[in-house]
């Protein structure tokens, strides 16, 4: 590195060429100067050229962008709902990390194919590995006590040792990441010692997590400039890659159902008067609390068009937190109603037709039946809750309002992501399909007596 005080070219030192008058003036003019602000600390001078720099967040962009397609894969796997709701979160916190580091990557000339195409052998072996984990507690160890740890150790260090002048955008990103990561990782010890004490061996996931440390010791850590050890042996992918999971999961406080998405007729008897604005207002706080669907929904999606198109991922990632969101949401709200959430029946109808689905029609059900049913009954729920100065369901209506009206136009994008049919193949695909699936699940007759459900039918049995 050069001396901060003289410039070394070619082994030839260059002296300052200072001139006693001029600096004197210098001295006496600052001494003059009335304001005494903050001295500036930093100084030039930091371990990293560009293209090291580069190179180290080209690598951690990999990283944060594996790590929310491969949370997306398990959103339906997991049965817990406090942990399915902060994986809906994560999800986007690390695709936002993926995109800050994508946009620093730009600013420093390189291509944006050159980002968007970039794959690391060694790091996909990594994350196959991690999620090849067999139960949500061995997850969040690999996500958070092994890599997502390793990642926050090294974003620090990079803020202490690349130039605080030269490289500030770096370090004020980074410092944003780091943002995320502190209540992300603190959560995570928090649930794991939850599981702990709920009845989960220890030992088990301390053997993991020393298993996939080591793997990762073994691709040169984080940074991949660590020295490197010997991979462990044998990889639980060695005998079966990983496959994400196409049966969504609920945990044991709910009782839960799939054959109807009339919550009326799931409860056996109505609570309120059928179309009255009380049974209506019930319906839309139960289908944001039952947004868990959403989440698995669009968690998959992720995993499914992995690699597509960037944009598409930061959406779907950036619509996961939203529905995560709506089912924070919803239980808040029936608490504030006066029930116990886990008394009123949570409905699988949903996420068991899409989760084995074709993501373009599953999505395509979502987004064109689904959301944009919810946007044609919404603004009367709004009105009638202003009448009657619903102060509770006209604030959180109003929010979850605007969300939708995003996410349907998010979705447009997606969907050209996802497939090359016209709007009406898909839409009409999709209701064959979803009729198929609501025939099995007993929902509706047989398809020969019933034919193929129309748009109205689908908003109704499937619930959104």
């Amino acid at each position: 590195m050069a001396d901060v005080n003289n410039l070394s070219i070619t082994g030839q030192t260059i002296e300052p060429v200072s001139r006693p008058d001029q600096r004197q003036a210098a001295i006496e003019r600052r001494k003059a100067y009335p304001y005494k602000f903050p001295r500036e600390r930093r100084k030039i001078g930091g371990k990293y050229n560009v293209a090291e720099n580069s190179r180290r967040l080209l690598r951690w962009f990999y990283f944060e962008r594996r790590l929310a397609h491969g949370l997306g894969s398990w959103t339906l796997t997991i049965p817990d709902f406090e942990v399915k709701i902060e994986t809906g979160r994560h999800i986007f916190w690390h695709m936002d990390a993926a995109r800050r580091l994508r946009d620093r990557l730009l600013e420093q000339e390189m291509r944006k194919a050159h980002v968007d195409d970039f794959r690391d052998a060694e790091i996909d072996t990594f994350m196959d590995e991690l999620l090849s984990a067999k139960d949500p507690p061995e997850l969040l160890v690999g996500v958070h006590q092994v890599i997502g740890r390793a990642l926050e150790i090294a974003y620090r260090h990079h803020v202490d040792d690349t130039c605080p002048i030269t490289d500030a955008p770096t370090i004020r990103m980074i410092r944003q990441i780091l943002l995320d990561y502190e209540p992300m990782l603190a959560w995570a010890e928090q649930a794991l010692a939850a599981y702990i004490d709920g009845g989960v061996d220890e030992s088990r996931l301390e053997r993991w997590r020393w298993h996939l440390a080591r793997l990762l010791v073994s691709i040169g850590g984080a940074t991949g400039a660590d020295e490197r050890g010997q991979s462990p042996a044998p990889l639980r992918i060695d005998t079966k890659p990983y496959e994400r999971k196409t049966a969504p999961c609920r945990d044991s406080r709910f009782d839960t159902f799939r054959t109807t998405g009339d919550y009326n007729l799931a409860d056996g008897q109505p609570r309120y008067e059928i179309g009255s604005y009380e049974d209506a207002r019930l319906r839309f706080v139960r289908t944001q609390r039952d947004e868990v669907d959403a989440i698995e929904a669009f968690g998959t999606f992720l995993w499914d068009i992995r690699f597509k198109d960037f944009q598409a991922e930061y959406d779907l990632a950036r619509i996961t937190w939203d529905e995560a969101r709506h089912t924070e949401i919803g239980h808040q709200t029936l608490l504030a109603f006066g029930y116990d959430p886990y008394e009123l029946p949570n409905r699988l109808t949903s996420s068991t037709c899409r989760g084995p689905m074709e993501p373009a029609y599953a999505m395509a059900e979502i987004n064109l039946f689904g959301e944009v049913g919810v946007l044609k009954t919404i603004n009367d729920l709004v009105d009638k809750a202003r009448d009657r100065n619903d102060s509770l369901l006209l604030h959180i209506s109003d929010f979850v309002r605007a969300d939708e009206r995003t996410h349907v136009r998010k979705g447009q994008h997606i969907l050209h992501v996802m497939t090359d049919l016209g709007m009406q193949d898909l839409e009409f695909r999709t209701r064959e399909l979803f009729t198929e699936c609501l025939v099995n699940l007993g929902v509706v007759k047989t398809e020969a007596n019933f034919g193929i459900i129309t748009r109205e039918e689908l908003e109704h049995y499937i619930g959104e």
